[in-house]
């Protein structure tokens, strides 16, 4: 059986029903709020409440091993680096005889750490409960050109193409008894690439046959978007929240 991209699955969740133009305002208000906020228990407040969010969703596993995956390694070289060499450094709380671990210096690593994961926290849940056409029918409903529409989507699914082609050729190369091993992919890296992309333009290229380009016309979207009253109580928390901060 044939792996799909794990980008999107549709479980049907308040999360996934919220507009996507709601959830791109929580990744900007979120984030900003984060890193403009002196201290860093703002941010800490903010990831716990995306794990409840992840929750709610129903990607919680997921979410964890993407904030585990990356805050733990980023956690440690951030604390090594800011804590016993930033030159902020005046308290010091430990010495370790090589060097002694300052205050100043932990707390600035744990404010980018915060900000660092509420950025991916928030972006990651919305890629995991968005369909790409919605996010691309909804900011074209914004205003935004329906071309530079057409260049996100393609972007987007670049990489879940050549997921499923990478995939395809795994399971040949499995049938043929080939072992699975680094070398065996290098060679193929490049027609995969390269592929992707030009499947992305010969779409536009068919896109243009049919008068996507003509200016003066009104495009209309196969995906219907719509905004609840859900929506905008959260878009005025949102905005309450930053002008807060």
């Amino acid at each position: 059986m044939v792996k799909t991209s794990n980008t999107f699955v549709e479980k049907h969740t308040v999360i996934e029903k919220l507009n996507p133009m709601t959830k791109v305002l929580a990744i900007f208000s979120l984030g900003l709020g984060t890193l403009i906020f002196p201290n860093s228990w703002l941010g800490l407040l903010v990831i716990i409440g995306l794990f409840i969010v992840a929750y709610i969703a129903k990607i919680l596993k997921e979410f964890t091993k993407v904030m585990l995956g990356f805050g733990i390694p980023i956690t440690v070289m951030l604390m090594f680096i800011q804590g016993f060499y930033s030159p902020k450094n005046k308290t010091m709380i430990a010495d370790f005889g090589f060097a002694s671990l300052g205050l100043e210096g932990v707390l600035y690593a744990l404010k980018i750490v915060s900000t660092l994961l509420v950025f991916l926290g928030s972006f990651y849940i919305m890629n995991k409960t968005t369909y790409t056409g919605k996010l691309v029918a909804a900011l074209t409903e914004t205003g935004l050109p329906p071309k530079v529409g057409y260049l996100i989507l393609a972007s987007l699914n670049v990489v879940p193409q050549m997921q499923r082609r990478m995939s395809v050729i795994q399971e040949a190369q499995n049938a043929r008894g080939v072992i699975s091993r680094v070398k065996a992919y290098i060679p193929l890296l490049g027609p995969v690439v390269m592929s992707s992309l030009t499947d992305a333009q010969e779409r536009g290229m068919t896109l243009e046959t049919r008068g996507f380009g003509i200016k003066g016309v009104k495009q209309t979207s196969y995906v219907e978007v719509t905004k609840s009253k859900l929506d905008k109580v959260l878009r005025s928390l949102l905005i309450v929240f930053f002008v807060s901060v």
